[in-house]
């Protein structure tokens, strides 16, 4: 008998599944941002591996679509402009490496993963499927977290000595159980995240992939876990990102459907008409939003502010080479943190920005025109819209360590030859019912 679709079945799809279902014993003894940069350049490494030694890899290498050449050009065009920032500022060696190290680390595994995912072949029920063990997971420590604040528990239990092989900030080797809002006083939660929106981000990207496992139980635990990931990081954007998600990519993806235009049209007309009422209403909900938390609001907004206006007059077109921190005004937080293109702006200038863009929105537009074809090309779109719609809010290269199995199955996708709904899976079939 078949074993079924979602067991593990390669080298490959072992670690990724392992990887994922370790996230918390990971968390726990500060090895998660470690974790990430490892599994991505093993997944590399066997990838071209494999491609050196085996014919049916070889071929899929040599029929790699535009868009992961895109993303391994722009990723290492990355490295490139980091040098030259560094030159332009007389920055000196030991920081040049140190950066180095740090985009290996980052940008690097944001065209690493999606790169193993076109050449490895791993299926995305393996994913779905890791992924719901460990809502499983997250579901069984939930108490743990909502007790902590209120039996005594300190916030950060430790942080780990892993830290000595360098890394942003010791919060990615701190076993946290929560925070306290500055302020308000009430407690927040940021589980195996560096901080609560980067959790939020996570939620939201464990929900789309849940929404896939075919058990319906496995589908309901991870669902649910991510949902209250999502609501107990008090995240808003990753509220707004479950909102609208979803529906654009089901639009998306039957775009194609005839009675899809026969509903677009009356709905184009309505909009017409009550477009600037509902303008009204977007800037008073835009409004509420900012003032939910409007001291994170004020610090974000003057964190772009100072990125834009010192990209502009001091380093244009390849940045500043190295992140640095603000006055006391924003905290003493790096300029350009909570935005990847301010952030991308200040420390690599515009042609850093372009590097992203391309490959990122040229991706944005291949998937939302395969949408149509089956359910695993919107799984992948609905990845590449949490990218972008996060790219206004965190840094995505910081946080590639965690969300690290959305890029493996764009990449699959983004390599196959022929829709999903007629591929045949003649190499792993599925299981016999018993």
């Amino acid at each position: 008998m078949a074993a079924p679709t979602d067991h593990p079945q390669t080298p490959a799809e072992r670690l990724i599944s392992v990887a994922i279902q370790s996230t918390w014993l990971l968390w726990l003894v500060g090895g998660l941002y470690i974790a990430g940069p490892v599994i991505g350049w093993t997944l590399a490494l066997m990838a071209c591996w494999l491609a050196y030694v085996d014919t049916t890899v070889s071929e899929r290498f040599a029929r790699l679509p535009v868009t992961i050449w895109l993303w391994l050009l722009g990723m290492a065009a990355m490295l490139l402009i980091l040098w030259a920032g560094h030159a332009n500022f007389d920055l000196g060696t030991a920081k040049t490496i140190k950066s180095s190290i740090g985009w290996a680390k980052g940008w690097a595994l944001i065209a690493l993963f999606p790169l193993a995912g076109a050449l490895l072949q791993v299926r995305e029920e393996v994913i779905y499927r890791a992924v719901c063990k460990l809502g499983a997971q997250t579901l069984m420590l939930l108490p743990l977290f909502l007790l902590a604040p209120f039996i005594g528990l300190p916030e950060t239990l430790w942080v780990s000595p892993l830290k000595v092989v360098g890394g942003p900030g010791p919060e990615y080797f701190a076993t946290t159980l929560y925070t306290i809002e500055p302020g308000v006083g009430t407690p927040r939660w940021q589980f195996f995240a560096p901080w609560s929106p980067a959790a939020g981000m996570i939620a939201v990207i464990f929900v789309l992939l849940s929404a896939r496992e075919k058990s319906a139980g496995w589908r309901t635990v991870g669902i649910i876990a991510g949902l209250a990931l999502a609501i107990l990081s008090q995240s808003r954007l990753a509220l707004v990102a479950l909102a609208v998600i979803a529906p654009i990519v089901w639009c998306l993806g039957r775009m194609d459907r005839a009675w899809m235009w026969y509903l677009a049209a009356p709905a184009m007309v309505l909009l017409g008409i009550f477009g600037p009422s509902l303008l009204e209403f977007g800037e008073a909900l835009m409004n509420d939003f900012s003032a939910a938390r409007a001291d994170s609001s004020r610090v974000r907004a003057a964190l772009g502010r100072i990125a834009m206006e010192r990209w502009q007059a001091e380093a244009y077109w390849f940045g500043h080479g190295i992140v640095e921190n603000g006055p006391h005004l924003v905290e003493y937080m790096p300029i350009g943190s909570h935005h990847s293109w301010y952030g991308l702006l200040f420390v690599k200038g515009l042609a850093g920005a372009i590097a992203l863009a391309v490959p990122l929105f040229i991706t944005l537009l291949v998937l939302s025109w395969r949408a149509r074809h089956g359910r695993v090309e919107r799984v992948a779109l609905s990845m590449v819209f949490v990218m972008v719609l996060y790219s206004f809010g965190e840094n995505l290269e910081i946080l590639a360590y965690l969300y690290w199995p959305a890029l493996v199955l764009v990449g699959k996708v983004l390599a196959m030859r022929e829709p999903a709904d007629e591929r045949e899976l003649t190499q792993f079939p599925q299981a016999e019912p018993a």
